[in-house]
């Protein structure tokens, strides 16, 4: 029995505080979810298109869209360039032939078509916005486009400066063209265009009197190309065309390119023995081929 002082104390104590409340339950959303994206969006595969294409072949994962074609062949046949995959056929072959060749070369029409666009995308990085201050490739060097309204240049097309005082021991190198400052962008890459023709015409023919003699052969007219990836062609008749865009490239990628052209003079295919003509003159050729594939130059 609780005496009566403990009774006393246990008024004047104070409450103790009731327990929580328990917290409400959480609403469930009747607002419904939205629909699942379908499977073949996810895992689309990898896709090359041909702006002409009639067929397609999926090769692993990657989905690959071709343009076919028949002609007068002894075999099927597989290019490939900027645009995508080209395959063509005798008119003769079926098409289940024809896509049993394709299936049996994928792993090489994927490499080469995943190759082809990184290269597009290298040169779409490289293409050049054609203003006063514009850069391009010249000889391996980074040259600055400087419009110069001073001078017209008739007799050059413009004149190269090489400045080593604004960076010390770094040769800065800048184009002088005659065009005003509010030039428009097609005169600028015209007059740098010129420009590049002459130096190429000039420099072509000294290397081609260099190792004409090395190699025994004579050449007997140059001709400048503006072909867009044939570098250079040679005729029995001792005529050479040469890509007058290879200025952009380094002296050591023009000289094979030249060695190239005159040893089809002694050789015209691509035998082990014209390769064992350029490896006379130009022993690293192999590395430098590699350079002419792979170096992004400006698209024109």
């Amino acid at each position: 029995m609780q005496s009566p002082f403990q009774f006393l104390l246990d008024l004047f104590d104070e409450p103790k505080p009731l327990p929580p409340a328990p917290a409400p339950a959480p609403v469930l959303s009747l607002v419904p979810a939205a629909p699942a994206e379908p499977l073949d969006k996810v895992c689309s595969p990898q896709a090359f298109r041909h702006p002409d294409a009639n067929r397609e072949a999926l090769l692993g994962d990657v989905l690959v869209a071709y343009e076919f074609r028949r002609g007068k062949r002894k075999n099927i046949g597989f290019s490939v360039g900027p645009e995508g995959l080209v395959v063509s056929a005798p008119r003769w072959v079926p098409l289940g032939e024809v896509d049993q060749a394709v299936r049996s070369k994928s792993k090489w029409i994927v490499n080469k078509l995943e190759a082809a666009r990184e290269r597009n995308e290298r040169l779409e990085a490289a293409r050049i916005e054609w203003k006063d201050g514009a850069t391009f490739p010249y000889l391996g060097e980074t040259v600055i486009v400087v419009l110069d309204p001073r001078h017209d240049f008739r007799e050059t097309g413009g004149v190269l400066h090489t400045d080593t005082e604004t960076l010390p021991g770094v040769a800065r190198m800048t184009l002088h063209i005659g065009l005003a400052q509010n030039a428009q962008p097609a005169q600028i890459r015209d007059a740098v265009q010129a420009w590049l023709m002459r130096q190429a015409k000039k420099l072509f023919t000294e290397r081609l009197h260099h190792y004409a003699p090395q190699l025994g052969v004579q050449w007997r007219k140059l001709t400048l190309s503006s072909a867009g990836t044939l570098w250079g062609t040679a005729h029995s008749d001792g005529s050479i065309r040469l890509n007058w865009r290879l200025v952009h490239f380094r002296l050591p990628v023009i000289d094979y390119v030249v060695a190239h052209e005159l040893s089809h003079l002694r050789v015209m295919d691509h035998s082990p023995r014209f390769w064992e003509t350029v490896k006379t003159v130009v022993p690293n050729y192999p590395e430098l081929r590699g350079a002419l594939k792979e170096e992004a130059i400006p698209a024109w």
